[in-house]
C-alpha cells in the first residue's frame, strides 16, 4: 500500500505516525517527497497536483483529506478514478459540538446579551422552551443526521430538508423543491450542511430568507459558496433575520473591513467548525482502503452525477 499525503504537513507528520503504527507495512509519503511516483496507489489531498494520472500514472483512489469533494476539478480526472471524501467520526463530532454551540447560543439571544454587556446594559429577555423553538436542517447526509440527534434529545422541534427521501427518529422532513417553501416557513433556527453543487450555489439568498420566519437565524456550515453576504447583511438590518452564525466563506479569509467582522448579530469563525481527527482519519483511510482491495464500496465514494 503506497500513499501519498497533500495537505497540511503538521497534520501530515501525524498521520505518519499514526500509520506507521496502524499499517507497519505501508509506505506513507508528504508532497513534494513522493519517492517513485510511478508505485503511488493512494493520494490523500485537499488540492491534488495538476495532471495528477501524468503525476500518478497508476493511482487507484483519491482520498479528500477532508467532508467536502467539491474542491476537486473533475473535468481534470479520469472518469474510472473513484474520489472519496472523508468520514470519520471525529470530524463528525467536532460538527455535532460547533452546531450544538451555535443552536444554543442563538436560542439563549447569546449575540444579543453580548452586545448588551459592550454596551454595559443590564437587561433579560424572555426566553421560549426548546420545545418552542424550530430548528431545520438542510441537507440530511451522515453530518446532518449526526447534529440532530443531540438537539432532538435536547427537545428541540426538530426539521430537515433533503433532496431526497429521509426518515429520521425524531425530525420531521421535508423532500425536493416542492417541499422547501413549507420547510422554510416553519424553521426558526436555519443550519445549512448542504453539499456544494451547482443546484446550492447561491442557496442562501434574498429569496429564500424571505420566506423564513421573522426573527428566524441561521447558522452556515455548508459551504463559502451558498451564501450571498449582501443578502444575509440586508436581511440582518432589515431585522427580518436575528442572528447569524458563519463558519464557511467566500473568500477565505474575509478582506479587511468586510461588514461580517463586526457585525453584532454575526458571530464569525475561520472554518473551524469541523476539522479531521488523524487518530481516527487514518483508521477511516485504512479501512477504505481494505474495501477497496477486497472490491467493496468505499465509505464517502463520490456519486460524480451528485457531486457528492
Amino acid at each position: 500500500m503506497n500513499i501519498v499525503y497533500k495537505s497540511e504537513p503538521e497534520r501530515g507528520r501525524k498521520w505518519a505516525s499514526l500509520l506507521a503504527d496502524l499499517a507497519p507495512g505501508a509506505s506513507f509519503r508528504q508532497w513534494p517527497e513522493v519517492g517513485n511516483a510511478e508505485e503511488v496507489e493512494y493520494l490523500v489531498a485537499w488540492q491534488p497536483p495538476e495532471n495528477i494520472m501524468q503525476q500518478f500514472p497508476n493511482l487507484k483512489v483519491l482520498f479528500s483529506v477532508g467532508a467536502g469533494a467539491d474542491q476537486f476539478d473533475y473535468a481534470s480526472l479520469p472518469p474510472s478514478l473513484p474520489v472519496v471524501r472523508m468520514i470519520e467520526p471525529g470530524l463528525t463530532q467536532g460538527m455535532v459540538e460547533y452546531v450544538a454551540f451555535a443552536v444554543l447560543g442563538l436560542h439563549r439571544d447569546m449575540p444579543r446579551y453580548l452586545q448588551q454587556q459592550r454596551e454595559e446594559i443590564w437587561q433579560a429577555h424572555s426566553m421560549r422552551s426548546a420545545a418552542d423553538c424550530r430548528i431545520g436542517v438542510m441537507g440530511l447526509g451522515n453530518l446532518g443526521e449526526a447534529v440532530l440527534k443531540p438537539l432532538v434529545a435536547m427537545g428541540f422541534d426538530c426539521g430537515g430538508w433533503n433532496r431526497s427521501p429521509r426518515d429520521l427518529p425524531g425530525v420531521r422532513c421535508w423532500t425536493g423543491e416542492a417541499q422547501l417553501s413549507e420547510f422554510l416557513a416553519r424553521t426558526d433556527i436555519l443550519i445549512c450542511l448542504l453539499p456544494l453543487t451547482a443546484s446550492t450555489e447561491g442557496i442562501l439568498n434574498a429569496d429564500l430568507f424571505r420566506q423564513l420566519p421573522r426573527g428566524a437565524s441561521l447558522v452556515q456550515v455548508g459551504r463559502g459558496p451558498q451564501l450571498d453576504h449582501d443578502a444575509l447583511l440586508a436581511a440582518l438590518d432589515e431585522q427580518h433575520l436575528a442572528a447569524a452564525v458563519i463558519d464557511v466563506t467566500v473568500p477565505e479569509p474575509l478582506p479587511a473591513g468586510h461588514r461580517f467582522w463586526q457585525h453584532p448579530q454575526i458571530w464569525l469563525t475561520p472554518h473551524i467548525a469541523s476539522q479531521t481527527q488523524p487518530e481516527s482519519a487514518v483508521v477511516a483511510l485504512l479501512e477504505n482502503i481494505r474495501r477497496f482491495e477486497r472490491g467493496e464500496t468505499m465509505v464517502g465514494l463520490v456519486d460524480r452525477a451528485k457531486g457528492y
